[in-house]
This record gives C-alpha cells, structure tokens and sequence, in this order.
C-alpha cells in the first residue's frame, strides 16, 4: 500500500500515485491507503506553519536590505516558499471517500 505513495522533497510530504484508477484497488487496499492519507493530510497544517514562518523571516530581511540582488534573491525564495504551501493546501484538501461506503442524507 505505502508503494502507493511517493515522497515530495519539495513539500516534504509522501503524495500519492496511483497505477490505476482508486476505485480498481482492492477495498481493503483503498481503506489502507485512505488511512495513510489521513495521517499525512493531519500533519499538512504544521509544515504550512514552518513556511509561514519562514516567509515572515524573510520578508523581515527584505524590509531591511539594501542590497538589491540580495532583495531579488529573498523574493524569490519567498515566491517558492509561498507556491510549497499552495500546493500543501491543496493536498490538504485532496480526500479520497470508500466508494462501496453508502451515505444516508
């Protein structure tokens, strides 16, 4: 199950990826890895936290630097920084459902 997922270095978080379509998996399969999601998804928050701060440390630099390429540098980093936790947010909101588990309005 786990060979289903992939680590991101980038968003420092295992993804993901499937060989076929989720619902071909077998249910107990699709449980397992809905479980594993889980646990990833519930740390998502926190590692978009250390960016935030990460960002608010850097924008503090900038505010002070009179070094313009040094200026450009900082922006880009927090460009990157800023494009890691959109990512993470829509990870996060990313959820996979058991498609045999029936739902009663």
């Amino acid at each position: 199950m786990k060979d289903c997922f992939v680590y991101d270095e980038r968003l420092g978080i295992h993804v993901p990826v499937l060989e076929r379509p989720f619902d071909e998996y077998e249910r107990e399969e699709r449980l397992a890895m809905i479980a594993y999601w889980e646990e990833i998804r519930g740390r998502i928050p926190s590692k978009v936290m250390v960016l935030e701060r990460s960002i608010e440390h850097m924008l503090g630099e900038m505010s002070n630097e009179s070094d313009f390429e040094r200026s450009c540098r900082l922006n880009g980093e927090i460009a990157e920084l800023a494009s890691r936790i959109n990512d993470l947010h829509i990870w996060y909101r990313t959820t996979q459902d058991e498609p045999s588990v029936k739902r009663h309005l």
